[in-house]
């Protein structure tokens, strides 16, 4: 087993609980770190035998482009899509940071976290 890992990717997005934060928009950052055999990949020097970090930046990319009201429903709606595309995968890890956040107080940022083993149960939409 290894780990790959994408980490401080930046986006600005429509994110947000309260309506005015998904008119507005706000700079989000996203770390990834994915558990997959890596072993034949190393032995072939091949990256159809890998986790194509390429294409998972794409996958979050296109995911910071929906708008969603918690920082969870972002990281859930990652691991999802990551994993559809990866099923080899055996676990992944997405921190999910809004930066300056409205809390009514100076904060840097806020930050979720979840790491999941496979496999997923379906999320309602609503």
């Amino acid at each position: 087993m290894g780990i790959i890992s994408l980490e401080g990717l930046e986006f600005f997005a429509y994110h947000g609980y309260y309506d005015e934060e998904q008119k507005m928009g706000n700079k989000y950052s996203i770390d990834i770190a994915i558990t997959a055999d890596l072993n034949r990949a190393a032995q072939e020097d091949r990256l159809s035998l890998t986790v194509n970090y390429e294409v998972v930046y794409t996958i979050i990319a296109d995911v910071m482009k929906i708008k969603h009201r918690l920082l969870e429903h972002i990281a859930y709606k990652i691991i999802e899509a990551v994993k559809e595309q990866f099923p080899e995968i055996q676990q992944i890890t997405v921190d999910v940071s809004k930066f300056n956040p409205p809390i009514g107080g100076v904060c840097e940022r806020s930050k979720i976290s979840i790491t999941t083993p496979f496999s997923l149960p379906p999320v309602e939409e609503g």
